[in-house]
This record gives structure tokens, sequence and C-alpha cells, in this order.
């Protein structure tokens, strides 16, 4: 009995430890697709540049949006008649939308603000590119040319696939990628992300 006892415990160390192994690689595959995506890809001449939002802060933008804010400035010195869109809600801890903190962080850094179009309604990824999407089409920009996509780098392979679901392909998308400065935020987006891939994969349609 006491041999039995132990042989079955044995078989489901055996199968836990299976378990876990799968899971390990499974969340190594999915970080291989998230960082596969995870830099710069530009073809063609982008007409249209969209910076997707991130948690404002009472004195601004967080660290993350600055990041994605500085990269975008930085390729506009070169490309300075590109329309932007500056695309994110107001979230329940932030004062301002998302849309409105880049908005004055971009002109506050030169960039005239005619050029800007704010999308301030929305409050997911998703929601991000829908709603982009709906403006650009609403102001009479052809939602074919060519778009240059700007978040940070993890978030690009995820954007870029609800793109293309979205506009029905990825032909003209180029994607700009911004750093992660912020150390705790690069951890905790290596074990996010991943998960949110999967999510938006499967019920962000």
């Amino acid at each position: 009995m006491k041999g039995y006892k132990g042989k079955r415990l044995h078989t489901w160390v055996k199968v836990l430890l299976a378990l876990l192994l799968a899971v390990v690689v499974a969340f190594g595959a999915l970080e291989a697709v998230v960082f596969s995506g995870a830099r710069t890809q530009i073809s063609g001449e982008p007409e249209i540049m969209v910076i997707f939002g991130c948690q404002v802060k009472p004195w601004g933008p967080s660290i993350l949006l600055q990041d994605r804010l500085d990269t975008a400035l930085d390729y506009l010195e070169d490309h300075p008649d590109m329309t932007v869109v500056v695309s994110g809600g107001q979230g329940d801890d932030e004062h301002i939308s998302e849309a409105q903190c880049m908005y004055d962080y971009l002109t506050e850094h030169g960039v005239d603000g005619g050029q800007i179009l704010l999308e301030d309604q929305s409050r997911n990824t998703r929601q991000n590119i829908d709603k982009t999407l709906a403006l650009l089409a609403e102001r009479g920009y052809d939602v074919t040319a060519d778009m240059l996509l700007v978040s940070n780098d993890f978030h690009l392979t995820r954007i870029k696939m609800l793109w293309a679901r979205a506009a029905g392909t990825s032909e003209h998308t180029s994607t700009l990628a911004a750093p992660v400065s912020h150390v705790p935020s690069r951890v905790q987006m290596f074990f996010r992300e991943p998960l949110a891939l999967v999510k938006s994969f499967l019920f962000d349609r």
C-alpha cells in the first residue's frame, strides 16, 4: 500500500512538472512573438503618424508616454509635415485625457497644433485603433494611406495585429519603437504583454 501511494505521488509530480514545462515553453513562445515586432519598421513614406496613449500623471506624461512622445518628436524633426493623431481617452485617475496631454507636450516642443488630431474617447488599444480610423475617415483622410504607429517597443506587435484586423490589412503600416526607460515598467510588461496579446487575439474583434 505504501509503495502504491509513493508511485501515485511520483506520477502526480511528473504530471505537474510536465504542465509547468508546457506553460514555460508556451510563455516563451509568446514572448518571442511579442519581441519579433518590437522594433522600428518603416516602409515607404508614411503620411500620418498615430501616437498611442499611456498613463497621464498629475504633472504630465508618465515616463512610458514621454518615451513615446520624445521618439515621435525625433522623427518629426525630419518629417515636419506629417499629420499626427494622438489617441487616448481620460482614465478614472487622470485629470485630462491622454490625447490632450500628448497634444500639450508636442506643441510645447514645437509641433504645430494645426497638424494634430485628438482622439480622446478610447480606453484601450483596440478602441485607440477603431476610433482613430473613424476620426480620420470623418475628417476626410485616406485611411488606406501609409501610417506610422508609435508606441513602446513591447506594444507594437499587438498594435499591428489589431490594426490589420480593423483596417483589413497591415500593408500600409509602419512602426516606430520607443524605448522603455522605466525599468520597473519593462519588467512588468515582460510578464503582462504576452497575456495581453493572447487576450487581444481571442477577444478584440
